[in-house]
């Protein structure tokens, strides 16, 4: 007979949320994107560094890029939990996803207010 134990109750589930409602934020971006294109008088670099001059762009990007990053960290996680067997090579990886992840969050933030 099997003793089926339960551990984490609910295991998934809050990373399941997590992924919807960062697609969602994303999404809302590129709709927010797309129109602020359609509504561009002219897609011309004057005009597109003007968009970028907003801070609502600004703020709307740095979620947006918080919202990709923490997503791809659930992803690339939860590839590695699977797959990664080793705990050595998967605490390495996940160092360096990290770092990485952060690396890139600094630099979009570093783009979009940066001189």
């Amino acid at each position: 007979m099997v003793k089926r134990e339960v551990v984490g109750a609910h295991y998934g589930l809050r990373d399941w949320l997590a992924q919807r409602a960062t697609a969602v934020v994303m999404l809302a971006y590129t709709l927010l994107v797309l129109m602020a294109l359609v509504m561009l008088p002219k897609f011309d670099y004057w005009h597109w560094k003007a968009l970028w001059q907003l801070q609502l762009m600004r703020y709307a990007t740095v979620l947006f890029v918080a919202a990709l990053l923490f997503h791809a960290w659930i992803g690339v996680r939860n590839i590695f939990m699977d797959y990664i067997k080793d705990a050595g090579v998967r605490l390495t990886l996940y160092v360096v996803v990290i770092l990485a992840l952060i690396a890139y969050g600094a630099w979009a933030v570093q783009i979009l207010w940066g001189k």
